[in-house]
């Protein structure tokens, strides 16, 4: 007894020192404001474990191994000081109290980490474990009952009156454990009933937590012998909505069995959740960075040079390189930051299909879509016993953050096609949920945020049915409809100017790899391997960027030029979607070079890849540059670095004059250097 009121002190004292008190009250106040009385009032208490230790280690450890005992210990000191303090009247007993301990965080030893690569469902300790998963599926917000009154049948008895019996939610609970009829009277062994309009209900959602690694299988690549298991979570109250589909996260959680006759479930009560992202090493670029460091342009005309040279020589479709490598460093992290989606048009699907599959075992998050798999979701009963449906994540919503591949378009059938238009024209996806099916009396539609970057190919010997009188420079894109293709940020042509010249050099590489795998006998690149790539994309993706006023006066010049120069000439009306692809490009042309402000070059790249994409589109207009404006020579040495930083120069120069030209006023906010 002398423990347990030990205990409670410290339990007082904490709360007061961490302000728990103050918020017991704040949270007591709305209730003298209604009329209505319920069963259980509902009160969260953040606890930090570090400073109940340093405080209490006893309390500490019963709050880290039994948190149990320590929900109990707490209710009775939040309901003495209700009572003392004169808090509010509502309530009458310490059951009507219902305390939620909310940890900040878990101490980090691996006794209280659960790896969802390696664990067993077995029953264990009821005690909070911290784990580190994805999304995969998730189910709509339902109501649970999170506390009732029941009554004594027998008149004479004091139960039959009073909150004496009162039934709430504990973690792991079923719904038949919190409300049923074969309950007895703790005073008179009487059989109790429920006063049901005292019940108070709340909310719950169901969501399945796999291993991030799991995810490396729909990369496409070779399966390995693992199996990973998702892990089922159930969100209350607070936490529903707190975790999105496709998402990574840290969830601190209680994991319990759940006996439902005949089977017994394994499952993780969620007690706090939180955003989540691996760590990543600094890349080994930095030093050539620091090489370049005069050049703008340079550190990323190499990296796309080296890139990928297991599958093509150096040289060969090096804008396609370094709008991949844009791609992947521009992936979406939130719903406003604008997309980079690119669609390759080429003769040669085999090459760049492998050129991209290799490029998305870079993305942080990246997956390989099949035409015959599910996109964006698909639907199941839930088997938890909640009565809803289970919303399952397709490869879009698989690769939030990330990328999703795409492959050969011709694959797909029309009405796919015409999906993934609306889709790309959205940026979300809707879900309808039918009534009947899934136990709910009336339909819904959910609709979810598509926060990946979608690369696809397109074969261009494929015709398409184009008049033969198409615009000058419009470019076949065989069986993909204008429409669709218009809703890809970059349209980006390869291999037909390549000729039989490029043909040959990938016929030899190709026979070179297979003869000796691995070797690069080109002494023009550094030695880059895959992991140095994957550190760079993870560094450059996590840089916060700024634009300059250089930067955004030449972006919007150039697009208020090129809007009204294409709408005299062709009638082509250039969207506002056009100007948030160009931020975005120079925003990913920043990062590659590892650095924080978008300066005017980067806006320079980012104006000569849309222009060749929208030529590519509606046909050539009066700013007139090269096909391979980005990568106008070869880069085998220096000297080809140094005529690639004059050319470019000089197309920056070329870009100025057409904003003069068909932007009036631009010289007023843009200096010709």
């Amino acid at each position: 007894m002398a423990d347990i009121l030990s205990l409670k002190e410290s339990v007082l004292v904490y709360l007061d020192r961490s302000g728990g008190l103050q918020k017991l009250a704040d949270d007591c106040r709305p209730l003298n404001d209604t009329q209505e009385t319920e069963a259980v009032y509902r009160f969260r208490v953040l606890v930090n474990p570090s400073d109940l230790i340093e405080m209490d280690p006893r309390l500490g450890d019963c709050v880290l191994h039994d948190p149990l005992r320590a929900t109990g210990l707490f209710q009775s000191v939040c309901f003495l000081a209700i009572k003392t303090l004169s808090l509010t009247d509502k309530i009458h007993t310490a059951s009507q109290v219902n305390v939620s301990l909310n940890f900040t965080h878990l101490p980090p030893f691996p006794e209280y980490t659960l790896d969802l690569s390696g664990f067993h469902q077995v029953y264990g300790p009821m005690r909070p474990v911290s784990m580190e998963g994805a999304v995969i599926a998730i189910t709509r917000v339902t109501k649970y009952t999170q506390g009732a009154r029941f009554l004594c049948t027998d008149d004479d008895c004091p139960g039959s009156t009073g909150f004496h019996h009162i039934r709430v939610h504990a973690p792991g609970a079923t719904e038949s454990a919190t409300v049923r009829n074969d309950f007895s009277c703790m005073i008179c062994s009487s059989q109790l009933k429920e006063d049901v309009k005292f019940r108070v209900l709340g909310d719950k959602q169901l969501v399945e937590l796999i291993h991030v690694e799991a995810l490396d299988v729909l990369r496409g690549r070779r399966q390995s012998s693992f199996r990973y298991q998702s892990v089922t979570l159930f969100l209350r109250d607070e936490l529903c909505h707190s975790m999105t589909i496709g998402r990574l996260y840290r969830v601190v959680g209680i994991p319990v069995l759940v006996h439902q006759w005949p089977s017994i479930t394994w499952s993780v009560e969620a007690n706090s959740v939180q955003p989540w992202e691996p760590q990543r090493k600094s890349p080994r670029f930095l030093e050539l960075s620091e090489r370049v460091a005069p050049s703008p342009w340079r550190f990323p005309a190499i990296v796309a040079h080296c890139f990928g040279l297991d599958l093509t020589p150096p040289g060969l479709y090096n804008t396609l390189k370094l709008c991949l490598l844009l791609s992947l460093v521009q992936t979406r992290t939130d719903a406003d930051d604008p997309s980079l989606d690119l669609l390759v048009v080429t003769a040669d699907t085999l090459v760049l299909d492998r050129l991209m599959a290799y490029s998305l075992s870079l993305a942080c998050r990246g997956v390989r879509h099949q035409a015959s798999a599910e996109m964006f979701a698909s639907l199941s009963r839930d088997e938890r016993g909640a009565g809803t449906a289970n919303i399952h994540a397709g490869s879009a919503l698989l690769a939030s953050g990330g990328i999703c591949m795409l492959g050969d378009l011709s694959f797909y059938r029309k009405d796919k096609l015409d999906y993934i238009q609306s889709v790309l024209e959205s940026r979300s996806v809707s879900v309808f949920i039918p009534g009947k099916k899934y136990g709910e009396e009336a339909d819904q539609q959910l609709s979810f945020p598509v926060q990946c970057n979608f690369w696809a190919l397109t074969d261009s010997s494929q015709r398409s049915g184009r008049a033969d009188s198409a615009v000058l420079g419009t470019q076949e894109t065989g069986p993909v409809p204008a429409q669709l293709a218009e809703t890809f940020g970059l349209v980006i042509q390869c291999g037909d100017r390549v000729g039989e010249r490029g043909a040959v050099a990938q016929a030899l590489h190709t026979l070179q790899q297979a003869v000796q795998p691995g070797s690069h006998p080109h002494p023009s690149c550094w030695e880059f391997s895959t992991e140095d790539y994957q550190e760079l994309v993870a560094r450059s993706r996590g840089l916060q960027v700024e634009l300059s006023p250089e930067a955004k006066k030449l972006i919007h010049g150039y697009y208020m030029a090129s809007r009204r120069a294409r709408t005299r000439s062709q009638g082509v009306k250039i969207s506002l979607a056009s100007i948030k692809l160009l931020i975005s490009l120079a925003e990913a042309h920043c990062k590659l070079c590892l650095r924080t402000k978008v300066v005017e070059e980067d806006a320079v790249i980012a104006v000569l890849l849309c222009e060749n994409s929208v030529t590519l589109k509606h046909g050539a207009s009066a700013l007139v540059i090269p096909p391979d404006a980005v990568f106008p020579c070869n880069l085998e040495d220096v000297d080809g670095l140094q005529r690639r930083d004059a050319a470019l120069d000089e197309l920056h120069q070329i870009i100025l004059r057409f904003v003069y030209t068909f932007a009036p006023g631009a010289d007023a906010y843009i200096t010709e250097e």
